[in-house]
């Protein structure tokens, strides 16, 4: 990038970084000029834009049109952040209402590379209702089943950050930019700076991955494949099973099977699986669970799939958000969706509770019944109760020969029975939740081999 610091660089450089030699076709909104220093009559204000223009070559803080990133054709806006700091003025509004009408039009995914300190104060409140044209812009394109792609450059903040930025469907930050709604001379004097910074967002689960210059135009290539549009798509296909495990004869065996430390683990199975990765990351609600992978894959022949795979730990309210907000994102864009469960079940410390897990199971639950793609799933180890439920395909669940499913892990079961602990073995066959005990009972499809 022609720039001292890549975060810095100017509107027109940044979309030169991703679109190439393929080039970039400018559009511009009709024109309705300002009445004299703007809206509020502010003295200078046109002296000030004059100035920004001759410093920038620009005449908003906000250059949009079509181009191509990778072999995918986009709509792009950029921030211009060297033109009055990249704030959002009514001319501001009307190109970026134009970019998302243009997406809209040209059934494009929206590509928003942003830079900005907030509202411009010399308009005052018509500066600061271009939020509300911004979000129901976005809106209308979410609901047309098309793609938002955001990339938070430095800084970004105030409303741009709250809407084109952090109202995207993907959102990636480069290293070291300034994210945040307060921008740094509106912040309490004593704020931990690494809260407002893109590695700070991306460890609050706000930001879906900090992604070095060098690497945006392959990230964002790959993004703009996963997510589409796509015609209709069929149903994912299943991982192969990736141990040579023999049926359990019994409970206890199948337990200890799905247990063992060897087994192959969710990480495994998406590596074997997809031939890229794209994740997903947080839950939007300053959470994440490290023990909980979503995102969405490329396989070997191109083909997307929305992915969410429990790592054989408890999950937290936090992966269980993050898998909803996969699954809806998934289900808008028409991508089917794999699930791999593999939890002893959910969480159930006091942090949990107070992070909401009933909701967060719930809402889980609400995801994967409402999709209208096709939801697969595999359970590769223990399947543990509600906490697995949540995300296992009704009707399409299938299972491989190291694994369990169970209304209760058998040890709490014998527990709850006031059952002695020698009976716990005894207890597990009971509960019938072998393999082949799931597929006899209807509720797994098949035994992956």
């Amino acid at each position: 990038m022609p720039t001292d610091s890549p975060a810095r660089a100017t509107a027109r450089e940044t979309i030169a970084l991703l679109t190439g030699a393929a080039g970039f076709t400018e559009h511009r909104p009709p024109s309705h000029p300002l009445p004299p220093d703007g809206p509020l009559g502010w003295a200078g204000y046109d002296a000030a834009r004059e100035r920004a223009g001759a410093r920038t070559g620009e005449e908003e803080s906000v250059v949009y049109g079509t181009g191509t990133v990778g072999d995918r054709a986009c709509v792009l806006l950029a921030f211009e952040f060297g033109f009055l700091g990249g704030s959002l003025g009514r001319l501001t509004g009307d190109r970026l209402v134009a970019a998302y009408e243009l997406a809209l039009a040209r059934r494009l995914p929206l590509l928003a590379l942003v830079a900005t300190g907030g509202s411009r104060m010399q308009e005052g409140m018509v500066a600061l209702t271009q939020l509300q044209r911004v979000a129901a812009a976005s809106t209308r394109l979410r609901a047309a089943g098309l793609p938002q792609i955001a990339v938070v450059r430095d800084p970004t903040t105030g409303g741009g950050w709250a809407t084109v930025g952090a109202g995207a469907d993907v959102v990636l930050a480069l290293p070291g930019a300034q994210v945040g709604f307060a921008g740094s001379r509106v912040r309490p004097p004593d704020a931990d700076p690494y809260a407002y910074s893109a590695e700070g967002q991306f460890a609050a689960g706000q930001v879906d991955a900090v992604v070095p210059p060098g690497e945006l135009a392959l990230t964002l290539t790959r993004w703009l494949r996963a997510l589409g549009p796509h015609g209709a798509l069929p149903a994912a296909a299943l991982p192969r099973a990736l141990s040579a495990a023999r049926l359990p004869g019994t409970g206890r065996e199948a337990v200890a099977g799905a247990r063992d430390p060897r087994r192959p683990r969710a990480e495994a199975y998406l590596a074997d699986y997809f031939a890229a990765r794209l994740p997903l990351h947080g839950d939007r609600c300053g959470g994440t669970d490290p023990g909980l992978l979503c995102g969405f894959g490329l396989r070997a022949d191109g083909s997307p799939v929305a992915y969410v795979a429990q790592c054989g730990t408890p999950t937290r309210p936090a992966g269980y958000r993050a898998a909803a907000r996969t699954i809806r994102l998934a289900d808008r864009l028409g991508v089917p969706v794999l699930t791999l469960v593999d939890t002893p079940g959910a969480a159930n410390d006091a942090e949990a509770e107070r992070a909401g897990a009933g909701a967060a199971i719930a809402d889980a639950f609400a995801a994967v019944a409402a999709a209208r793609v096709p939801v697969t799933t595999l359970v590769i180890g223990e399947g543990g109760s509600g906490g697995a439920l949540a995300l296992a395909a009704p009707d399409n669940t299938h299972v491989t020969a190291d694994s369990y499913f169970s209304v209760i892990a058998p040890e709490l079961a014998a527990a709850i029975l006031k059952r002695p602990a020698s009976e716990t073995d005894a207890t597990a066959d009971q509960l019938r939740l072998r393999p082949q005990d799931l597929v006899e009972l209807g509720f797994a499809r098949s035994i992956v081999s």
